[in-house]
């Protein structure tokens, strides 16, 4: 009882702080990906998945602390325990559940070509879609077309997303694809004429379309989902911590039945993404 009594209060100091900080959760975001995510001009990160991020850990009964991570980084910084989530407008795709587990989505997006209004492109159906879990005939006419129209050009992604590995795959022969560290560097070359074009997620462009800069470009080809882009935006997380995901699980289903998802959603983006 004496050795106990004496142990007692170590074994509190040690065991406390661990109890209490069990509900912490650090989220990692990039900051350089708006309206998903972004520091304002007061150093403050805003967003989509910020308030998204919030609004879940509080249903969640979570205490959430936002961190900034060079996209690519993320996923590495994850799976050593620099945080316990990642929430970066960071699509769900096989490859990426080869290393890490997600949350269901909390949103879902198209991905689109915007071109410089110079090129004089052929005109193309903004309303036309291609699925590439879609093997059909007239899915693959849509694509190939989409190429020829492409032949040639110099076409800008982010680096490290499923929008570049879709170029190299699909389109890697056909046109020269130009990796960026961040949408706005690619944005700027656009606008620049460097570069004859882009491909991201229309959430992403459509910041850009809205600005002074965008009278230069313009929305081309369908839109671009399925097959490498995955079913829509999750968050990231440790495989092996099941528990945490659930949580987030049962906050996004709560979230997206009381329309929360869907009034952010419009708020950052101007249009429904809520996942259905």
């Amino acid at each position: 009882m004496r050795v106990f009594g004496i142990l007692l209060p170590i074994l509190l100091a040690v065991t406390g702080p661990a109890f209490a900080d069990e509900a912490k959760v650090k989220i990692a975001t990039e900051g350089a990906f708006p309206p998903w995510n972004a520091i304002d001009s007061g150093g403050k990160l805003i967003g989509f998945d910020i308030d998204v991020g919030m609004a879940l850990c509080e249903r969640a009964k979570l205490s959430c602390e936002f961190v900034t991570q060079d996209w690519d980084g993320l996923i590495p910084g994850l799976n050593v325990g620099k945080y316990a989530a990642i929430m970066a407008g960071m699509s769900i795709t096989e490859r990426r559940r080869q290393v890490i587990a997600f949350s269901q989505p909390y949103a879902v997006t198209s991905n689109y070509f915007v071109m410089s209004k110079s090129l004089d492109l052929p005109a193309s159906d903004a309303d036309a879609r291609i699925d590439l879990g879609d093997d059909s005939a007239a899915n693959q006419a849509t694509l190939a077309e989409l190429r020829a129209k492409l032949q040639g050009r110099t076409i800008g992604v982010q680096r490290s997303t499923n929008a570049e590995a879709f170029m190299r795959q699909y389109f890697g022969n056909a046109v020269d694809v130009r990796s960026y560290d961040t949408q706005d560097n690619l944005n700027l070359d656009l606008v620049a004429g460097r570069i004859d074009g882009g491909l991201a997620d229309y959430s992403v462009w459509k910041v850009f379309l809205d600005s002074k800069d965008a009278g230069s470009a313009t929305l081309f080809g369908p839109g671009i989902s399925g097959g490498l882009f995955g079913p829509g935006v999750g968050i990231g997380l440790r495989k092996n911590n099941p528990e945490l995901a659930e949580k987030f699980n049962q906050a996004i289903e709560s979230a997206r039945a009381d329309g929360t998802l869907s009034k952010l959603s419009v708020k950052w983006f101007g249009a429904d993404l809520s996942s259905k």
